[in-house]
């Protein structure tokens, strides 16, 4: 027990340091508290939304009302209230976005370790393979690819991961090539540590910290991406309460009917917007050259 608590303070100090460090910065602090509201939001949605049953449910007489104190966000063409189905939407943005960085992480960090810490042949295949894919836009491959995959929330996934790993290799090889050159990974070959013990235990975990921050940042866009592919109808499909079709529909009846996409479009520029600042706050709080005094 004693030994358990002697191990916990370090972590607790710097959990700690870290929390004050976001206390200081306003901004940071404002985005954390609304990505947790956005959370629990997503959690408990079949909970707080007001009518759980219009995510897939129509009620032609409520068809197109504007926001009252019985409908927050007015309803859309089916009567379906808008705010539960905002509501909806964050679990399934925030899910997406977490899945597809997610799958893109296992894939990339693994590679440019591989990549970094062995060089030679190996490093200019890996290397080669991803400056083939990262020689296209991003978005332009993800739309290429639902195409060919087929529309729909899951191959909108696929083409997402497929279309972001490379990022993640590239920048964790140069983080490897720049971590194999240090006495402890020269000293754990030296005493005969097998190449994968290196790469899994001394380079990867070395590495992370730039790793967490753009993955932070990369949920806002993998976001973003996930809403423009269902506008475009790659993406999720009716009745899926997803912020980007909700928009795609809703355009049909701008100006007038201007609630069916102003909410969902908000949806996107707050959660886009939140991640954003937490990755600048998590880049400031894991890089002290970064940290304004």
């Amino acid at each position: 027990m004693r030994h358990f608590m002697e191990n916990l303070r370090p972590k607790w100090k710097s959990f700690k340091e870290s929390m004050y460090l976001l206390a200081k910065n306003k901004l940071s602090l404002a985005a954390f508290i609304i990505m947790l509201l956005l959370i629990f939001a997503a959690i408990l949605a079949p909970v707080i939304a007001p009518y759980p049953e219009d995510v897939n449910s129509t009620h032609i007489e409520d068809m197109l009302l504007p926001p009252s104190g019985e409908h927050l966000m007015g309803t859309d063409e089916l009567g379906r209230d808008v705010f539960s189905r905002v509501l909806f939407g964050t679990r399934v943005s925030i899910s997406t976005a977490l899945i597809a960085v997610g799958i893109a992480l296992i894939i990339g960090v693994p590679l440019g370790a591989i990549a970094g810490t062995s060089g030679g042949w190996i490093d200019n295949l890996i290397m080669r393979i991803t400056d083939i894919f990262l020689s296209f836009p991003s978005m332009l491959l993800a739309i290429a690819l639902v195409a060919l995959l087929g529309p729909g929330l899951r191959n909108a996934i696929i083409a997402i991961v497929i279309s972001w790993w490379p990022w993640y290799t590239r920048l964790v090889r140069g983080q490897a090539i720049s971590i194999k050159e240090r006495k402890f990974v020269q000293a754990a070959e030296t005493i005969g540590t097998s190449k994968s013990k290196i790469i899994f235990k001394h380079i990867i975990p070395n590495c992370i910290s730039p790793v967490i921050v753009q993955a932070s940042m990369d949920i806002g866009g993998v976001i973003m991406t996930v809403a423009s592919l269902s506008f475009l109808g790659l993406g999720a499909q009716n009745p899926t309460p997803e912020w980007g079709l909700m928009i795609s529909i809703g355009r049909q009846y701008f100006p007038d009917k201007w609630w069916y996409c102003i909410f969902p479009g908000l949806a996107i520029f707050l959660t886009v917007l939140c991640f954003n600042l937490l990755g600048d706050a998590i880049r400031e709080i894991l890089d002290p050259k970064t940290r304004k005094h």
